[in-house]
């Protein structure tokens, strides 16, 4: 009964939105949205192009080169403690001294340029330190002793095991590391240089069902029962199997469930997730063949107690969902053109 109720609340939520304008806010209009990160009661918001910006209080605060308040405007995460605000650019790491009230950057010499191009950033409270994923090399930042350590996590001399994507912490004993060529879980009781510290999943011993050329990993949620893992789709008419992306549900021990096109996603990439009460939202793509291209392809919600998959329709919501966040009251779109504020208090969105 209770699933039948939320799932009524849902679409019922949907249609009130229609009517009320109220249930949708539109902000940063023109902004290409990266990142979202909740820092208390303050939105952190990083943009390709046009820096950073601050919800607080109602208010925007904008950092970029245009207000002089920052040296750069290309930014791809942001993540945060008390004190500090961490943003990882095309040009190394920039960091907000919240007492101080400005910001300062670190370039990374081990790699090469691109190597300061950094695309995933998560801060660890159980050690007070930030993982810092870089297009190539990993970096921990230890906030006690201050202290930068890298670490190379490339597998069977495959590079792209250590070209990270997206980094998330499961508890107090866990980090996944999604790279463009499979996935790594690191026990952190663990020196990470300790080959046994480490277990790398790609497509090899029927690791994600053994499907496709190779595995790029866009997205990781954490849940009680199971682990969810987005992947990228990259695919050409030369080679139809190299990444052929979809969603997969993997209990932690080896059963691998996946979603895609042929049960009822809207497209095989994955651009993000988050967890709302009992179903997972994810942001889709498909890639062109001919283009080579993403398309966005919207919204879905898929049911964790059924695995029922729920298209998201609403003329007011994209096709093109960069980034997902639900802070338990809203859910936030970032999109190509500005940031989008969804009105989800409702027994769907609290029910945990």
């Amino acid at each position: 009964m209770k699933k039948i109720i939320l799932y009524f609340l849902f679409y019922a939520s949907l249609i009130v939105a229609q009517q009320d304008g109220d249930k949708f806010d539109f902000f940063l209009k023109g902004a290409n949205i990266t990142d979202i990160h909740k820092d208390g009661q303050n939105l952190w918001v990083t943009t390709n192009g046009s820096g950073i910006f601050l919800f607080q209080n109602g208010q925007w605060q904008h950092f970029s080169t245009s207000k002089g308040n920052i040296q750069h405007d290309y930014f791809f995460c942001v993540t945060s403690n008390k004190d500090y605000v961490w943003a990882g650019s095309i040009d190394g790491l920039f960091t907000y001294d919240k007492r101080r009230k400005n910001w300062s950057k670190r370039k990374f010499g081990l790699g090469g340029q691109l190597a300061n191009w950094i695309r995933s950033i998560e801060y660890d409270p159980y050690e007070n330190s930030v993982w810092i994923g870089r297009f190539k090399y990993l970096t921990k930042y230890d906030l006690k002793t201050r202290r930068y350590t890298d670490y190379d996590l490339t597998v069977g001399g495959n590079n792209q095991s250590n070209m990270i994507k997206t980094i998330k912490l499961e508890g107090d004993s866990l980090v996944w590391f999604g790279t463009e060529a499979g996935l790594h879980r690191y026990y952190k009781s663990k020196d990470l240089n300790d080959p046994s510290a480490i277990v790398f999943f790609d497509n090899r011993y029927n690791y994600f069902n053994g499907e496709g050329e190779q595995i790029s990993i866009s997205s990781i949620l954490s849940e009680r029962d199971y682990l969810w893992i987005g992947l990228d789709e990259f695919i050409t008419e030369e080679r139809p199997e190299f990444n052929t992306g979809g969603l997969f549900r993997y209990d932690r021990i080896n059963n691998w469930l996946r979603f895609d096109v042929t049960n009822g996603l809207t497209g095989n990439g994955v651009y993000d997730l988050a967890l709302i009460g009992n179903y997972i939202c994810a942001s889709l793509y498909q890639f062109g063949i001919q283009t080579k291209e993403p398309y966005g392809r919207g919204l879905v919600l898929i049911n964790r107690l059924n695995n029922q998959i729920l298209p998201v329709r609403d003329d007011r919501i994209p096709s093109t969902v960069n980034k997902l966040f639900f802070d338990g009251g809203y859910l936030w779109l970032g999109t190509d053109d500005g940031l989008i504020r969804i009105n989800f208090i409702n027994e769907l969105a609290l029910w945990k």
